[in-house]
């Protein structure tokens, strides 16, 4: 399998829209609930002007991406990580959270935060991310994970697992 990672541009907004929704579907939210979030998934021209953002393709087919932001000196937050959902569970997450931590790492940034959805918090503490608090959010009984790891601090947490 041939992967690249290339850099995201300003044209790409609706596909990684499209990609995004598909992929926070797949935690089998309701429908009700997806079309409550389509604002919040929206993924926009401006959004990708202020962020720095990669896409993951696999044989040529656009399998996921990520996106982040500088939040202060020498913190970076990881806004989005999103796989197609005929993909999670291959490794691409992996693949494209070993890409991001290797990039901002050399970039010199020391520390990363992100909120999690609950579905991904295991995936980000198998990272030696680390849960600081929760977010309440408009589901009754739910709360968003936010996660940090300071970065430098366990290099055994990447994990280079290739894609199947």
């Amino acid at each position: 399998m041939n992967l690249t990672i290339e850099k995201v541009q300003s044209t790409d907004a609706q596909v990684l829209t499209d990609l995004t929704f598909r992929s926070k579907a797949y935690w089998n939210y309701s429908p009700e609930q997806m079309e409550a979030w389509r604002d919040e998934l929206r993924i926009t021209t401006e959004y990708l002007a202020e962020s720095t953002a990669f896409k993951l393709f696999a044989d040529e087919e656009l399998v996921g991406y990520y996106a982040y932001r500088t939040v202060a000196s020498g913190t970076v937050k990881l806004d989005n990580l999103f796989v197609e959902p005929a993909f999670i569970g291959r490794g691409f997450g992996n693949y494209l959270l070993n890409d991001f931590m290797m990039r901002v790492e050399g970039d010199g940034f020391k520390k990363v935060v992100l909120d999690a959805d609950p579905n991904s918090e295991a995936f980000y503490l198998s990272y030696g991310f680390r849960t600081v608090s929760k977010l309440k959010t408009t589901i009754v009984g739910r709360f968003m994970p936010v996660m940090e790891k300071h970065l430098g601090d366990d290099p055994e947490s990447l994990k280079r697992v290739e894609p199947q």
